[in-house]
């Protein structure tokens, strides 16, 4: 693949204002505010089709269209697999992904790779900023350490490292890296000084953390509060269905409050990239002080039974019309982890599908953003329209626009709503949603 910028002469490359490195979900969409706002951006990522589509006007993230992609290369954007522009940028920003290992411990594999490329390339006086979402003391003894050794500066001396949370909303219209007000904390108080000059061109309003480690478990507290009422909303839509009790009336009744209360809704399971898996990072560090957060681990339990509980629903359903789950047709509708965004990471839909097959279902699936769905590399059967293909249960997942309630209801079908009260045909009313990860 032939790399553009690195093509070009030193001159074009110390123009840069900005260097995000990651264009995913986080990176992409701060890299259209920055060329919005006027900076001259380059985008680094390991990914080659990635690259080459950016380069010629594709987008591959849903909130950011080909039209946005388009108008950025105009603007002098591009993007590079290449790390030689690390060395021309004023400001680099890594928004590289931070996952689960195998064994559910924090997988920092790309921030470590992403900060040694950095510290290779880097020059004195430049801005490093790290937005991917981690655990406390990242910033001050994973990625300085790193900075520091490979580029032999010192931070706060030579170069400025600072810390600010992503707080990407997929799908939501409303709020974006404009308006969402912007977490920001240095390694010292220049730093933070020269972070809050950057981000000020970026987003508003700006608040300034303590420190890094504030900033850090800020963000992780913001979706653990999420995790740990969902996972309530969960539990008591499972002793809803055991009690004969209508959870959704519960729910409706309990938000009309206007003080003490936040509704969240229960769900099949909780995805997204953020949701599953921040929670996680906080309760590996807090066992790693001797502080165990119960509350967490509870909340993983009961979050992580739910697909099996929308699974069981089903099987009742079934046997309430005479059929055993073994042979028959069940359809999922939406297996995405969110309404209107063409993303599958942790989506519960996995782990619904995962136990239906195991009872001996045939499952397909409908969902208009998806081509393709694999459960353990088993790939499930795409159905083009869904009220027109013979099912013994369709279970609604996912809330896409496509679908109807009215006329899922119609007819005799039997239908598992997990979205809300419109379960048709089920003696206990089920689970619901999953509350609204954001990134």
């Amino acid at each position: 693949m032939t790399d553009p910028v690195d093509a070009g002469s030193t001159a074009d490359r110390d123009r840069f204002d900005l260097a995000v490195v990651g264009l995913g979900y986080v990176g992409l969409p701060l890299a259209v505010r920055a060329v919005d706002a006027g900076l001259r951006t380059v985008g680094v990522d390991t990914s080659d089709s990635v690259v080459d589509g950016l380069i010629r006007g594709r987008s591959h993230i849903g909130d950011v269209d080909d039209s946005a992609v388009s108008g950025m290369l105009g603007a002098g954007f591009t993007a590079t697999t290449g790390t030689a522009v690390l060395s021309a940028a004023s400001v680099i920003v890594l928004c590289v992904p931070t996952g689960l290992t195998g064994s559910g411990q924090p997988d920092l594999s790309a921030v470590h790779a992403a900060v040694r490329s950095t510290g290779e390339r880097i020059r004195p006086g430049t801005l490093v900023c790290l937005e991917s979402t981690s655990h406390p003391g990242t910033t001050e003894d994973v990625v300085r350490p790193i900075l520091e050794r490979c580029s032999g500066l010192r931070v706060g001396e030579d170069l400025h490292l600072a810390y600010s949370p992503e707080r990407i909303d997929p799908g939501n219209p409303q709020f974006g890296v404009a308006n969402t007000p912007k977490v920001v904390a240095g390694c010292t108080p220049l730093c933070t000084k020269h972070a809050t000059a950057f981000y000020e061109q970026l987003a508003d309003p700006i608040v300034a953390a303590r420190g890094t480690r504030e900033a850090e478990t800020a963000k992780l507290l913001e979706n653990s509060y999420r995790y740990v009422n969902i996972a309530l909303v969960n539990e008591l839509a499972m002793f809803c269905a055991g009690a004969g009790i209508d959870v959704w009336d519960v729910l409706s009744c309990a938000a009309s409050k206007p003080f003490g209360f936040t509704p969240f809704q229960p769900g099949p399971g909780v995805g997204g990239h953020c949701i599953p898996v921040d929670p996680r990072y906080l309760e590996v560090s807090a066992r790693q002080v001797g502080v165990p957060l119960r509350t967490l681990e509870t909340a993983r339990e009961v979050n992580e039974r739910m697909p099996v509980h929308v699974a069981d629903q089903a099987a009742a359903l079934l046997r309430s019309r005479g059929r055993e789950p073994a042979g028959s047709r069940v359809l999922l509708l939406g297996v995405t982890y969110k309404p209107g965004v063409a993303d599958m990471r942790e989506s519960p839909a996995f782990a619904v599908a995962r136990s239906l097959l195991a009872a001996g279902a045939h499952v397909r699936y409908h969902d208009p953003l998806i081509d393709e769905f694999h459960v353990d590399g088993h790939p499930l059967s795409r159905v083009d329209e869904p009220f027109d293909t013979e099912n013994d249960l369709l279970v609604l997942l996912q809330e896409h626009s496509c679908y109807d309630r009215e006329r899922l209801a119609s007819g005799d079908r039997l239908v598992l709503d997990t979205r809300g009260p419109g379960s048709t045909r089920l003696p206990e009313h089920g689970p619901g949603e999953q509350g609204r990860p954001d990134a």
